[in-house]
């Protein structure tokens, strides 16, 4: 009998015990517990609109109508977080005055959107459309505005799009009432300014300006800016950064462009690499000879531009020399002693492309490393501006898109291939623009490494030109 006892008691405690082990396990594997947003003071109520000093948290997945110009103090921080969408009535070109801080911190599976309803415009992406009709560039908001103290205006994973309207009375210091806003701009050389796997669509003039700052743009896609002018991204004196893993599409003039316009006496002088970034049918909507297509360095701006895959662009890359002139108009030279370039690729369509790929009347030297082989279509004699026949590589290397017709025969013009759509910009694995690029050089380490207060990661070069490398790091789009 006592040993029966003893037994049963040996079984309960047995059963006791895998019972116990069995809640360990659930408890442990089984149960996902979420970690919370992160969340800056109290939370916006959506049931007023926003317009005035504003400060706190817009909540993730929640709608915010802006009816007027917001304000974010000085030492104040606005934290807007992951699907929270920022839309704009349409009835006037408002803006967001950063004096403190803005953090829009959207996520892959959660972008934030600043944006106008579907009511007041949609995404026209028909090719061959009237741009004087398309409202990509309208203008329906005005734009982020950094002033002149602001410490931080952080992007990511955020729609921008429609930006960039005519000001009535601006409310920013450095922009003129009734000039057009720029959809990201900024005039404080120590504000850090990040924008990273983002979408910028649509805008009237240049959709990002500074006048000031340290930037790093990255991984990020550009579409339809500018409507008879205006780059991605237009530089001016005291700015600092990278540009690189972008896709740029559409633009009325240049991808990013580089100038010291402006540089006052406490401000560094320009410095902006611009590396790995794809730019697509850029150029067209901007008339002026000699303007638009690509990448451009003028006015005392001083850097570089390495990996760069750049396909049918009205103009390859522009460096200002001292004897440059365009529509009658002289330009002041850059920083060409130190401006350095190399592993770019050109792609071109037509002859009329071909015989700008090294710009005429300009400074741009030509680079053995470059793609087409200069050797291969410009004569021994070549002379830098010199006009010269580029017969010999129209429709050669082809990039090999894994989604994108080349020779371009979807419509009559390549001016009309203004926006992504459902075309894909990633190389195929036979691609010939795969390894050709450098990694010689570093990016320039303006912004810290942050979660929240900087950059996700400042991307290395890559060997792959464009901003699609085989190894996955470059642009996510």
């Amino acid at each position: 009998m006592k040993r029966q006892i003893q037994l049963g008691w040996l079984a309960v405690v047995m059963i006791a015990g895998l019972f116990a082990g069995l809640q360990s396990c659930s408890k442990s594997e089984d149960v996902q517990v979420s970690a919370p947003l992160y969340q800056v003071g109290q939370a916006v109520s959506t049931k007023i609109p926003l317009q005035g000093s504003i400060k706190g948290t817009l909540k993730a997945d929640s709608s915010y109508n802006v009816t007027g110009d917001v304000f974010i103090n000085e030492g104040d921080t606005l934290l807007i977080q992951p699907g929270a969408k920022v839309l704009f009535d349409g009835k006037g070109a408002w803006c967001f005055v950063v004096k403190g801080s803005l953090l829009s911190l959207g996520t892959q599976d959660k972008p934030i959107y600043f944006t106008v309803p579907g009511s007041v415009a949609v995404k026209n992406e028909t090719l061959g459309s009237d741009p004087t009709a398309d409202p990509a560039y309208k203008g329906f908001w005005g734009g982020i505005a950094g002033e002149t103290m602001f410490k931080n205006i952080i992007i990511k994973w955020t729609h921008l799009d429609f930006g960039g309207g005519k000001l009535g009375t601006s409310p920013v210091s450095f922009l003129a009432n009734g000039a057009n806003a720029y959809t990201l701009t900024s005039k404080n050389s120590d504000g850090i300014v990040v924008l990273e796997d983002s979408w910028v669509y649509g805008s009237v003039d240049d959709p990002m300006r500074p006048f000031g700052g340290r930037y790093n743009v990255m991984r990020n896609t550009f579409e339809k800016c500018g409507f008879t002018g205006g780059e991605a991204w237009n530089v001016k004196g005291g700015t600092v950064g990278n540009f690189a893993y972008n896709l740029v599409i559409g633009m009325a003039t240049n991808g990013p462009k580089a100038s010291n316009d402006g540089q006052a006496t406490n401000q560094p002088q320009t410095n902006i690499l611009m590396y790995n970034n794809t730019m697509v049918a850029n150029g067209y909507r901007r008339s002026a000879d000699g303007r638009g297509g690509s990448l451009n360095f003028e006015n005392g701006a001083k850097g570089g531009y390495y990996n760069n895959l750049m396909v049918d662009s009205k103009y390859g890359p522009r460096v200002v020399g001292a004897t440059a002139s365009y529509a009658g108009n002289a330009l002041v030279i850059a920083d060409t002693a130190n401006i350095k370039y190399g592993y770019n690729y050109n792609y071109v369509d037509s002859l009329k492309m071909a015989n700008q790929i090294y710009p005429t009347g300009f400074y741009t030297k030509p680079q053995t490393t470059d793609i087409p082989a200069p050797s291969s279509f410009l004569p021994a004699s070549y002379k830098l501006g010199a006009v010269y026949d580029g017969s010999a590589v129209v429709q050669k290397n082809n990039p090999l898109f894994v989604n994108f017709p080349l020779p371009y025969v979807a419509t009559k013009k390549i001016a009309d291939a203004s926006f992504v759509g459902t075309w894909n910009f990633r190389l195929q694995p036979t691609s010939p623009a795969l390894g050709k690029g450098t990694t010689s050089f570093g990016p320039l380490t303006v912004v810290p490494v942050s979660e929240r207060y900087g950059s996700t990661e400042i991307t290395p070069p890559s060997t792959d030109i464009g901003a699609y490398p085989s190894n996955g790091k470059g642009n996510l789009h």
